[in-house]
């Protein structure tokens, strides 16, 4: 027979032994359920715009376009022109490229240095040329252009290394390049006495017509500036 008296006194023992909190004084550690996955909020689409509203958009990008000479980013046209997203503005941009294509128009909106600008086509370039050609701040020597190249290709760059390129002392010339805001210093080589590295700004991107330095025109290997 099983004394009851005794069980009961067993699970009361039982039951006044310290848990390991009250042995030690420090918290015990408990399982954990993983937090839930937090709930990701849907990318909501853009409205599609009607023709109307599509087409008095496309007025308003040119108008705007049309009064700067720098590249604008969709960002900062679309908060200018509030209630619209910058996908409705590159949509905008390449309706207007359409309707200058149709009508024989002799410029084009491009993606210029992270923004959108009015350029006019290359086949009018001796115009411009000619209209601009007392305008010394884009012209640049060949000493100027072939540094600029091997900044280009090859930032970001030691000066020494442009030297050891070029063959020849360009300390002067990259002073005059970053005078015309065109090459800037990015960095400093992790060699003894951190020389300063350089690179494109976008004003030569600008200058250029190009979207990025991935637009640099493609060469052949054996043609391009190295080391």
């Amino acid at each position: 027979m099983i004394d009851t008296d005794q069980a009961v006194h067993e699970d009361a023992t039982e039951q006044a032994q310290p848990t390991p909190q009250m042995e030690t004084g420090e918290p015990v550690a408990t399982e954990s359920t993983p937090d839930e996955p937090k709930a990701v909020e849907p990318k909501i689409p853009e409205p599609k715009l009607t023709k109307k509203r599509a087409d008095e958009l496309a007025l308003k990008v040119e108008a705007a376009l049309l009064t700067t000479d720098r590249p604008m980013t969709a960002a900062k046209l679309s908060d200018l022109l509030g209630e619209v997203g910058t996908k409705a503005i590159f949509d905008a941009a390449e309706q207007l490229n359409t309707v200058y294509e149709k009508s024989g128009r002799s410029f084009r909106i491009e993606k210029v240095a992270g923004g959108l600008q009015v350029l006019t086509l290359p086949a009018y370039a001796n115009v411009l040329s000619e209209l601009h050609k007392n305008r010394a701040q884009t012209r640049l020597s060949p000493a100027a252009m072939e540094t600029l190249a091997i900044v280009a290709y090859q930032q970001p760059i030691m000066r020494a290394q442009i030297e050891s390129i070029r063959g020849v002392a360009c300390g002067e010339v990259l002073r005059s390049l970053m005078e015309r805001h065109m090459v800037k210093i990015v960095g400093r080589a992790e060699e003894i006495g951190r020389p300063m590295l350089y690179g494109t700004t976008k004003g030569f991107l600008e200058v250029f017509g190009l979207a990025g330095i991935k637009d640099l025109p493609k060469v052949e290997k054996s043609k391009v500036p190295h080391l």
